[in-house]
């Protein structure tokens, strides 16, 4: 995902840290699309400690 405030807008409402999980659940409740879903499910890490860190991983 290439768009920083795009995925942030999906993960509002997330408290950090999260797990993987916690933020798959946050964009379906946020109406992400199911190509920002995938991208979430696919990251290689289970534990983020803040929003920089979910961006590096799915950049």
């Amino acid at each position: 995902m290439d768009d920083p405030a795009e995925l942030q807008k999906y993960l509002k409402g997330v408290d950090y840290p999260a797990s993987k999980e916690d933020l798959v659940s946050a964009a379906e409740e946020n109406d992400a699309p199911e190509d920002v879903i995938d991208a979430l499910q696919d990251l290689t890490e289970d534990e983020f400690d803040d929003p920089t860190a979910v961006q590096q991983a799915a950049s």
